[in-house]
């Protein structure tokens, strides 16, 4: 694993259950890694991504934090929240399952794509999750050649 001490840090608080703000974090690091010349479609697998673990923070958990990390060869992500973990990761992962209330559905989220989003657009993905303590999600995308 990377020490990520040769690597540019941002961190972004994302605010739960706050729709209006809701893709802020991942649409400015989107123009952070576009600056950097990082090419197209990594910065389309990172969007993706951060994207969708940015939403989950705001349906589920009441906000977090994002870490994000450009090193030289990857980028990595590091979702955290203190929101009250998911009881089943395997069901979670599972296209169109959701346990997002019907006025978040109604608003066109929580469709249950996010955590397959998220596994399709990574090179690597782990959950820790402890119910009622909170989720971190830890995803790397490897920079293309």
């Amino acid at each position: 694993m990377c020490d990520h001490q040769q690597c540019i840090h941002l961190t972004y608080n994302v605010s739960g259950d706050d729709f209006t703000t809701a893709g802020e974090a991942s649409s400015n690091f989107k123009k952070k890694l576009m600056d950097l010349g990082v090419d197209r479609k990594t910065i389309r697998r990172v969007s993706i991504s951060m994207y969708e673990g940015e939403i989950n923070m705001v349906i589920h958990a009441n906000g977090g934090v994002i870490d994000a990390y450009i090193c030289t060869d990857h980028i990595d992500l590091i979702l955290k929240d203190q929101g009250p973990g998911i009881p089943d990761i395997d069901k979670a992962m599972q296209v169109g399952y959701s346990t997002a209330p019907a006025q978040v559905q109604a608003l066109g989220f929580g469709a249950g794509m996010g955590l397959p989003n998220i596994k399709n657009n990574t090179d690597d993905l782990s959950i820790e999750t402890e119910l009622g303590v909170g989720t971190t999600l830890r995803m790397r995308i490897n920079l293309e050649d």
